[in-house]
Formats: C-alpha cells, sequence, structure tokens
C-alpha cells in the first residue's frame, strides 16, 4: 500500500509561485509513474504534469506548460510541482497520483483512471 501526502498549497497572488510537494510512503518510487491533476470548483478534475519512473519523461498540459516544472528526488521518495507565473485559472486543490506500472506516451500520463493512488489534495489559490 502506498500513502501519497501533498503540502506547499496556499493562497499566492497572481504572478507569483508557489512549490507543491508530494511524499510517498510504504514503497520507494524508483519505477513508478508520478504526476499531478487538479480540480477547480465546478470543473472536471484535468492532468496537469506527469514524470517517468526515471525522471527523464517529463508531460505537461498545455495550459502549463513554460509556466510549471515536474520533477522527482527518488532518494526522498518526493515529487515536486514548481508552480511559476500563476493565474487566477490555475486555483484549485492539487492532488498527487502514483502509477505502478509503466506509462506509454502522454495519452497515459493524462488520464486519470491509468492512476492507482491518489492524494489528499492540497488547495491553491491565486488572488487578482
Amino acid at each position: 500500500q502506498v500513502q501519497l501526502v501533498e503540502s506547499g498549497g496556499g493562497l499566492v497572488q497572481d504572478g507569483g509561485s508557489l512549490r507543491l510537494s508530494c511524499t510517498a510512503s510504504g514503497r520507494t518510487l524508483s519505477t513508478y509513474t508520478m504526476g499531478w491533476f487538479r480540480q477547480a470548483p465546478g470543473k472536471e478534475r484535468e492532468f496537469v504534469a506527469a514524470i517517468s519512473g526515471s525522471g527523464i519523461s517529463t508531460y505537461y498540459a498545455d495550459s502549463v506548460k513554460g509556466r510549471y516544472t515536474i520533477s522527482r528526488d527518488n532518494a526522498k521518495n518526493t515529487v515536486y510541482l514548481q508552480m511559476n507565473s500563476l493565474k487566477a485559472e490555475d486555483t484549485a486543490v492539487y492532488y498527487c497520483v502514483l502509477r505502478r506500472a509503466f506509462c506509454a506516451g502522454y495519452g497515459c500520463y493524462a488520464a486519470p483512471a491509468k492512476y492507482d493512488y491518489w492524494g489528499q489534495g492540497t488547495q491553491v489559490t491565486v488572488s487578482t
């Protein structure tokens, strides 16, 4: 069993930055695909970013490309999401996810159903 615990959310002004962290307990991360989804009030959950087990491959939603960076430190069992140039539309609950199996291509990384574990979520609010 894997547990994912997110941290780093909060309130930030438009144009500001935040870094989210997700630490996994129970198993090592080195072979697992990790990612982030988000859900805004009244909207469906959407893909944000994902990273392969080795950290070599990363994928981003078009809405965050160039502003967000996903990274991982397998020695610490932790995945990070650096969010820069934040906008009001980035306001959402952000969820960390983990998939035990290999993921091939964007279609796999971006599909919520492909992930085996979800964190409890952390709120990010961007004020204008």
